[in-house]
């Protein structure tokens, strides 16, 4: 199995997955991200605690692209501090607009490398950095 076909497994199975698609008791934050030009969305809930996201998840529908990409970034940015966060939703934005990555920010990404590719599908770009900038509105508007 080529690296392309275990990234698209990891997507599908990501995209079905549930395990951060909940409520969190009483999050610090809640915001929509919409994309308004194919309808996906999400509401992002993230607790802190101190400086630190201690907990997140989301809720929303979408295509595959979105929802697993939403998850993967939970895994990710989950136990990181918000500058660690917003460091990490640049990169994986400037992964998706074909900025080449050094081999340190490739390994902070983990899982979310399964998106590299996107940059190559136009269409599919503001599916996966739903999340990102969604995340990314949050920490930073709220310094």
């Amino acid at each position: 199995m080529g690296l392309d076909e275990i990234y698209t497994t990891l997507i599908m199975e990501e995209s079905r997955s549930t395990h951060n698609k909940r409520d969190l008791e009483e999050p610090t934050y809640k915001e929509l991200g919409h994309n308004p030009s194919c309808g996906d969305e999400i509401t992002l809930q993230i607790k802190m605690k101190g400086d630190v996201l201690e907990d997140l998840s989301y809720s929303g529908i979408g295509c595959a692209i979105s929802q697993a990409s939403t998850s993967i970034m939970i895994d990710t940015v989950r136990g990181k501090t918000r500058s660690e966060a917003v460091a990490m939703a640049d990169t994986f934005i400037n992964m998706i607009k074909g900025v080449s990555l050094t081999e340190e920010e490739e390994d902070a990404l983990e899982d979310a490398m399964a998106f590299q590719g996107i940059s190559k599908l136009p269409a599919r770009v503001k599916c996966a950095v739903l999340p990102w900038y969604t995340l990314k509105n949050i920490m930073e508007g709220e310094k």
